[in-house]
């Protein structure tokens, strides 16, 4: 074994209740004076949003905001962002709400100055090299939701609208200067996102956990996250309010998304496929993969399960694990399959092999193959 790696850890980090109101010095801090709020279209008419922007606009740094985000945000979303970009004379970029608007916002980010398509800097070898990295725009992220990590992310996941393939946009840079982590903006999301995209956050642990690749400080991060989804995640489906818990989610989410340097797998592997072909949410498929995933790999983790039984206190070993998600699954009404998710007509052939051109195939503990994979497909069914 090779004890040799590439690691990188999140940026500044502004945590706590109330703390969307320094926003305006985050622009100061990251060098903004003409921002572009970018954000989806359901949170653009929320309060939450309206504050943000008021926050903005009683500072002299404007209130232009942009919207036109779909849920899994394509190529199109991007080319209408950058033009407003551009003809707003914008100098940087508050990219503002879940997966969906962070990704989309720190693309225009980037995208703004380059030259070549946004598919060339597809998470592919050292493709991110061909960027122009003099004129990409300061990011500051201020996530809405607790569950994809986007905040702490170097990538973007986006949905090609010809091909419907969600593709991983990769550079460093698409680093924000500056995230606000408030828990008080999680509080009004519908029990249905509170549970999707705390599973988002529960995938991303648990496969970076699983993952063969070597990064003990990730690994640590994702125990932990993993122990704080399990006791905050049911506190917040019931009581949204509890504002104690929701910091511990957006706590959890951070985590995961910096633990997943170690890697991911199958199950963001079919997620990736099912949603862009399906449009389903994101999160939710994940936790609809999770136990047929972990039954693909157990004879190669089933130890390492084990061992994260002892910590999250669940008996049993690896069948108590699995009992436990199904009863987490259970409590947070996740689908019991695909078909109930609302996938109709599915082409197996084809997700399976969208499915193993995915970059998350790399960190899973089994080698994905055509053959395990059409199982795992056919199996969630």
């Amino acid at each position: 074994m090779s004890l040799t790696a590439n690691w990188s850890y999140p940026t500044e980090i502004r945590f706590g209740a109330g703390r969307i109101s320094e926003i305006t010095e985050a622009c100061h801090v990251a060098g903004i004076t003409k921002p572009l709020l970018v954000t989806d279209k359901g949170l653009a008419q929320l309060e939450i949003t309206r504050n943000a922007l008021d926050f903005l606009e009683a500072t002299g740094l404007g209130r232009a905001i942009f919207f036109d985000v779909d849920p899994n945000p394509t190529e199109l979303n991007a080319a209408a962002g950058i033009k407003m970009f551009k003809q707003g004379q914008h100098d940087g970029v508050i990219a503002f709400g879940g997966g969906s608007g962070l990704d989309l916002g720190k693309l225009v980010a980037f995208m703004v100055g380059q030259t070549r398509p946004i598919w060339d800097f597809e998470d592919i070898a050292d493709w991110w090299t061909r960027a122009e990295i003099t004129n990409i725009m300061p990011i500051i992220a201020i996530p809405t939701t607790a569950g994809t990590g986007s905040e702490v992310g170097r990538a973007s996941v986006i949905t090609n609208s010809q091909t419907h393939q969600k593709k991983i946009i990769f550079h460093p840079k698409f680093l924000p200067t500056v995230v606000i982590c408030d828990p008080e903006l999680t509080v009004g999301m519908p029990s249905m996102i509170t549970a999707g995209t705390g599973m988002d956050a529960f995938a991303h642990c648990l496969e970076a956990y699983c993952s063969p690749h070597y990064h003990p400080m990730s690994q640590g991060m994702a125990l932990e996250g993993m122990r704080l989804i399990k006791k905050n995640l049911p506190v917040v489906l019931k009581d949204g309010n509890n504002i104690t818990s929701r910091a511990h989610m957006m706590s959890a989410a951070i985590m995961g998304a910096t633990a997943f340097q170690k890697g991911l797998g199958a199950i963001h592997a079919a997620s990736h496929p099912v949603g862009a072909v399906h449009n389903t949410h994101h999160g939710t498929t994940n936790a609809v993969f999770m136990r047929e995933a972990l039954l693909l790999n157990r004879p190669a983790i089933e130890t390492k399960i084990g061992a994260l039984c002892n910590y999250l206190d669940i008996p049993n070993g690896f069948a108590g694990f699995i009992s436990f998600i199904d009863k987490l699954n259970a409590e947070l009404n996740i689908p019991t399959s695909l078909t109930d998710l609302g996938v109709k007509n599915a082409n197996i052939e084809a997700l399976v092999a969208s499915a193993l051109k995915d970059p998350s195939c790399g960190g899973n503990p089994v080698t994905l193959t055509k053959e395990n994979m059409t199982k795992l497909f056919i199996n969630c069914l």
